[in-house]
């Protein structure tokens, strides 16, 4: 005689539950947005039009040697300027009915499925928000917020740079050089990694990148030259196997969103996160429209990826 329903195996046994959180099955880690949303990268301001910043460009032209009464040079130079970025905003929504909650309650619960769907969530801004952080601010017809790939670029030559023209004044220029292979791969990685970290660093005494990001490929490679003169931190599990290197000091890792071919090197002095006071990653109260049953939530964040000086900051790109 077939079984009515389910049979009696299934009616009889309760299911092995065997944890009681959903098992993160999408999420990455998410490196860049880690580092930037944290330390003096990470930046809240109360408000304003225009994330901008004052920058000093040229130097006193008026200077030099002379001679008795000659006559001096009096007229004005300019030598300072601003650059300027738009707040962009960012927001997520999830929704829980009437119908799901009660469900989801007394001895029907597994877990808390609000808690879980308001974590899916911020795990989910911080997903999109660490893809715009690798690209040009251009996606969503311009609506993303700016990214490496436009702060960092590797055609910085050209281009418009938080209001200034690149093609034309070279000091908004970050630095960038070709680490593509000669005859084997990774041939060239050191000698192009040296330089963009000498071209970044502000001398021999001043500012120096602290960290770097890349691909997984690129990591890999560079960890498979081990250099006698990098460190290693934070050993991970079996000899061999690190998640975290040092070069020159700078810490450096992967993120699975990186630009394919690219290598980073950044420094939270002069590439900031700005965010407004009170509206990253904000949480507002559930709202619940006349008609539904049901509360949607919403989490909205105000905020721009900013650089003070792109001078500072560098990219081998082309790596292979």
């Amino acid at each position: 005689m077939p079984n009515p329903n389910v049979g009696q195996r299934v009616a009889a046994n309760w299911e092995l539950v065997v944890k009681t959180k959903p098992e993160d099955q999408i999420h990455a880690d998410y490196w860049i947005f880690n580092q930037l949303s944290q330390g003096n990268g990470f930046v809240g301001k109360s408000g304003g039009d225009f994330i901008t910043t004052p920058v000093e460009y040229g130097e006193n032209s008026t200077v030099g040697s002379y001679s008795d009464l000659d006559t001096l040079p009096t007229n004005r130079v300019d030598v300072f300027d601003r650059y300027e970025a738009q707040w962009k905003e960012h927001a997520g929504v999830y929704v829980i009915s009437d119908l799901e909650m009660d469900r989801n309650a007394g001895e029907g619960q597994v877990f808390d499925l609000r808690a879980a769907k308001l974590e899916n969530l911020k795990n989910s801004i911080r997903g999109d928000l660490n893809e715009m952080f690798f690209a040009d601010g251009t996606g969503n017809s311009s609506k993303d917020l700016n990214g490496l790939a436009n702060i960092v670029s590797a055609t910085p030559t050209s281009g418009t740079f938080q209001g200034i023209d690149r093609a034309t004044y070279t000091w908004a220029r970050n630095q960038q050089t070709s680490g593509a292979q000669t005859t084997s791969a990774f041939d060239n990685l050191r000698a192009a990694m040296r330089s963009i970290y000498n071209l970044s660093s502000n001398g021999i005494s001043g500012d120096h990148p602290s960290f770097a990001v890349t691909t997984r490929t690129v990591f890999e490679g560079f960890e498979g030259l081990l250099l006698a003169n990098e460190r290693f931190t934070d050993k991970g599990t079996g000899e061999g196997a690190f998640e975290t290197l040092t070069f020159k000091g700078a810490k450096i890792s992967y993120d699975n969103d990186c630009t394919s071919g690219a290598l980073y090197f950044l420094n939270p002095k002069f590439l900031k996160l700005i965010y407004k006071t009170g509206a990253w990653m904000k949480a507002h109260p559930p709202q619940r429209p006349v008609n539904q049953t049901g509360d949607f939530v919403v989490i909205r964040t105000m905020a721009q990826l900013f650089a003070t000086n792109p001078r500072r900051l560098g990219i081998v790109s082309s790596i292979t």
